[in-house]
């Protein structure tokens, strides 16, 4: 599996990768969902309105239960872009971050616009999902970071001072590259989140996320993706905010049982290796992908956020079958996640069978066009 070629996959690690692929993308939407209505309130105002427990299940936002934010939405554009690097390696050209930048960009044309244009038919089939048009609150450093054509680079961030986790919520799919070494797959991610935030901590925890991911979707335990990803970090300049803060995650497992305050004492704001640790510990101690859901919401702290990146966390370790089903249901945009998931890992798997330099199927690069 080193390559990711259709010629040393087998199919069952086809389809081992294939669930995994789902429940990354898929547990990041639910965690995502399930905050949406509660990002911004304190614990005890959570408390006031839905119980002693906090929240237990989708809660109305946007209109609907089990809205998604754009947390989801720039996932889902950050998995297009991959497809298309892959897709216009035929060509020669092989730089992924420009082909992530450009699918970003057409995420922010979605923040812009009413709808699809179908005027513009080299966009693709995602960009052509009328409901990826609702403006869910997004945040600033992203809105501002592909307001322009400009892509924010390390010597040239955008958004310089930016550490909010908005570039860490849309990096699992770095992770599920499971041909690429580690350390490529914490550089692209890094790179891509230089192109809306310029802060260390911000760009290092998104690496960090992605190689987590990339450990969990090659079958490594979470604890042993977490030591492996702090030894790749500790070589990487302004690391120390990120290690400081995967290191607490796990010292705090060993500590009594857990709860909010345990959740709280990793971070209660939105610096972008808070969000993370507070992610990885509720996945950490989580008796299954509910429980670590319902601890990565019940804080004081951005709720879709840490909830989002436990969910795919949890959803690459374990696969989609062991997400809760009832949510599953009623999630928004389901439909468009599994049939992005299934593209992503047959491009992974089969992309010969799709396309060369010299032939293509036709249907492929309609969806996915080189230029």
């Amino acid at each position: 599996m080193s390559t990711g070629t259709a010629a040393v996959w087998g199919r069952a690690e086809q389809q081992d990768f294939r669930s995994r692929v789902r429940g990354a993308l898929l547990g990041g939407a639910l965690g995502d969902a399930l905050g949406a209505g509660v990002s911004g309130l304190g614990l005890e105002q959570m408390r006031e309105v839905h119980g002693a427990e906090g929240v237990t299940d989708f809660v109305v936002a946007h209109g609907r239960r089990g809205a998604v934010t754009a947390l989801t939405q720039l996932t889902l554009f950050t998995v297009d872009g991959l497809i298309r690097a892959q897709v216009r390696r035929d060509t020669g050209a092989w730089h992924p971050p420009t082909d992530v930048h450009q699918a970003h960009l057409r995420w922010a044309a979605t923040q812009r616009d009413w709808g699809p244009d179908e005027r513009r038919k080299d966009n693709g089939w995602l960009a052509a999902q009328e409901w990826l048009y609702a403006r869910r609150d997004p945040a600033r450093s992203c809105l501002n970071g592909f307001g322009d054509p400009r892509m924010g680079t390390l010597d040239r961030p955008k958004n310089p001072d930016a550490r909010d986790a908005a570039a860490l919520t849309r990096s699992a799919p770095f992770g599920l590259l499971v041909g690429w070494e580690p350390q490529l797959v914490l550089q692209l991610a890094v790179e891509c989140a230089a192109q809306s935030h310029g802060h260390a901590a911000a760009q290092l925890a998104a690496g960090a996320f992605a190689v987590l991911v990339h450990g969990l979707a090659r079958g490594d335990s979470l604890d042993g993706s977490v030591q492996h990803t702090l030894a790749l970090l500790a070589g990487r300049p302004g690391h120390e905010p990120v290690t400081a803060s995967l290191q607490q995650a796990l010292g705090s497992v060993r500590q009594d049982v857990p709860g909010p305050a345990l959740v709280e004492a990793l971070g209660v704001g939105d610096a972008a290796e808070e969000v993370l640790a507070v992610a990885v510990y509720c996945a950490l101690v989580g008796e299954d992908v509910r429980h670590g859901l319902r601890l990565a919401v019940n804080h004081s702290g951005p709720s879709s956020a840490t909830a989002s990146v436990c969910g795919a966390l949890l959803g690459a370790l374990h696969g989609e079958t062991a997400l809760p089903p009832a949510w599953l249901a009623e999630l928004e945009g389901r439909a468009t996640l599994l049939e992005l998931a299934d593209d992503f890992a047959m491009e992974m798997t089969q992309g010969p069978a799709l396309h060369s330099p010299t032939t293509a199927a036709p249907g492929w690069l309609s969806r996915y066009p080189r230029g």
